[in-house]
């Protein structure tokens, strides 16, 4: 894949690097897309020279050490703050997950220090759009997945999870399904969309590997196409928030 630019043709790209492969997308596949390029095609790039941190954002950024651009952007893509320290910053995203500094990047962006990538403003949406676009190029009926790296709770490490989803479910349902011993599951949900993502996230990286786009083939899920908002906890469910 080039580097994509804001108002670049996501699909026509996909299927060209596609081409360049020797890849020909099958109905079944998922196409899982970092949301990086979808950012930047969508331009949600900033240019921090621009920002102007608030009272709220300069506070904040003295008790975080941060820059208070970065913390600007933050706070403009946040619903609230969870917890913060030196170095810090986690909030619940305007999307509803929580995640670090609401998901504002400026890896891999353009090799400054001047600009910063948001989340695209409506991951699910994105993804339709790609998938129906691809329908119409290849003739193939695709999943699509739009990935970020979360680190999480408890745990050291980042992982891939799903923050767009269309044309395949975000969640599967294995209550009252046997298991080995025919023994009835009660409460096994599975978060589908964050498994496939945290495996292509294996071959597309986060520092310098350049493969944005990972082809999964091979996977069996019904019909129903779900949304990446089904894999958000409700609050009344949520012990820890």
């Amino acid at each position: 894949m080039p580097l994509v630019q804001p108002g670049d043709d996501l699909a026509l790209l996909i299927v060209d690097g596609l081409k360049r492969a020797g890849l020909t997308l099958e109905t079944g596949d998922v196409l899982v897309v970092t949301s990086k390029i979808v950012s930047k095609a969508e331009g949600r790039l900033v240019d921090l020279r621009q920002v102007e941190p608030s009272e709220q954002a300069l506070a904040l950024a003295r008790a975080t050490r941060k820059d208070p651009r970065i913390v600007e952007l933050v706070l403009r893509e946040s619903r609230r703050i969870s917890r913060q320290a030196v170095g810090v910053l986690v909030t619940e995203h305007r999307l509803g997950f929580v995640s670090a500094n609401a998901g504002v990047d400026q890896s891999n962006v353009d090799g400054s220090d001047n600009y910063a990538l948001l989340l695209p403003l409506d991951p699910d949406r994105s993804a339709q759009v790609l998938r129906e676009a691809l329908l119409v190029m290849t003739g193939a009926s695709v999943g699509v997945v739009i990935s970020d790296s979360h680190g999480r709770p408890f745990r050291i490490g980042n992982v891939g999870v799903a923050i767009g989803v269309a044309g395949m479910p975000a969640v599967l349902d294995l209550r009252g399904k046997p298991d080995l011993f025919g023994r009835e599951l009660k409460i096994s949900i599975q978060g589908y969309a964050d498994l496939v993502a945290s495996a292509a996230n294996l071959v597309t990286g986060e520092a310098d590997e350049g493969r944005p786009v990972a082809l999964v083939r091979g996977l069996q899920f019904s019909d129903e196409s779900g949304s990446a908002r089904d894999l958000i906890r409700p609050p009344d469910l949520d012990l820890y928030r």
